[in-house]
């Protein structure tokens, strides 16, 4: 009973974790749908009830867009906590990072994020070997 115990707890500490820096429309469904992709940008709306929070988890360099007014909270990862408020039509740029959000309101609230993709590197190209002079005199 001890080993099984102790294996639950290890299998735990590996993946919290990796939970805790997710996708928050794989770990939030609820409150972020995915609205529009493609290559450069996704643009997720994010919804939440009066008094709703979500979890831990990460955005990408982003803009966001109120559509209503909001008032909110964000927990980060190292315990420290910011108050947020916004008036619908404001906008804000939103430095990747990771967060839970809360709705601290009595209103539900609604965002518009347009998140930026950053490009994928290609491998540096190798650099042309010098030709040899095969004509020495």
């Amino acid at each position: 009973m001890r080993r099984v115990l102790s294996l639950t707890f290890f299998v735990l500490a590996l993946a919290v974790p990796s939970v805790l820096a997710q996708d928050p429309v794989k770990v939030d469904s609820k409150h972020y749908k995915v609205e529009f992709e493609n290559a450069k940008v996704r643009v997720l709306r994010v919804k939440y009830g009066p008094h709703e929070k979500s979890v831990m988890h990460r955005h990408p360099n982003a803009f966001a867009i109120f559509v209503t007014d909001i008032n909110g909270k964000f927990t980060f990862p190292n315990g420290t906590t910011q108050d947020t408020t916004a008036k619908a039509g404001e906008t804000r740029w939103t430095p990747a990072g990771r967060h839970l959000p809360e709705n601290t309101g009595d209103q539900p609230f609604e965002v518009i994020l347009v998140e930026l993709k950053t490009p994928k590197r290609k491998p540096a190209a190798k650099p042309a070997s010098a030709p040899t002079n095969s004509n020495k005199q």
